[in-house]
């Protein structure tokens, strides 16, 4: 297989990141949504969230990583997102065949890059669900450090989409041009 290759989203990449995402979270978040709501039409529901922002980027960016067989992974950051932690990395996907193959982590090198260059405050932060260990070690070995546990938002506002009361963790870094240099492990 070739590398992928990195490049920013637009709004044709919608249907590609949806199934993407669906896919990510089936496998990632039972547990924490319920399998009804996995096992529904969850694919449609990302379809909506990623058309709109794909649309209008609004100080945001979008980054798909591809290579022969197409889409292998995509991120998303939200720029200068909340005063104190700085830049939301709102989603690092990559498929299930590509992980451990280095693309998370030119994914994340990519977006930490990204805030360095357009970002005003220098920080980056995300969410992780407790129960997703490896992620929680994949951004521990990029420097990332854990600051709070709270509880999980119900995807799209609803509480019955949540299966129990899970917890996410906030993982930030105080200067993105820590991950920006690319040091970590592959993923």
């Amino acid at each position: 297989m070739t590398a992928p290759q990195l490049r920013t989203a637009g709004p044709d990449d919608a249907e590609q990141v949806a199934r993407l995402h669906a896919d990510s979270w089936r496998r990632h978040y039972r547990g924490a949504y319920t399998d009804a709501y996995l096992d529904g039409d969850v694919v449609s529901d990302r379809y909506a969230v990623w058309s709109a922002r794909l649309a209008a980027p609004d100080n945001a960016k979008t980054v798909v990583a591809e290579d022969e067989t197409g889409l292998v992974g995509f991120g998303h950051v939200a720029f200068d997102e909340d005063d104190q932690w700085g830049s939301l990395l709102d989603n690092l996907h990559v498929t299930r065949d590509r992980q451990r193959s280095g693309i998370g982590a030119a994914l994340l090198t990519w977006i930490a890059r990204a805030v360095t260059e357009q970002a005003t405050n220098p920080s980056m932060y995300l969410w992780v669900l407790e129960q997703n260990t490896a992620a929680q070690s994949f951004y521990a070995a990029f420097g990332g450090t854990y600051v709070e546990k709270v509880p999980v938002s119900p995807p799209g506002g609803v509480p019955s989409r949540l299966d129990g009361a899970p917890n996410k963790l906030r993982v930030t870094w105080s200067d993105a041009s820590a991950p920006a240099r690319g040091r970590g492990p592959a993923a």
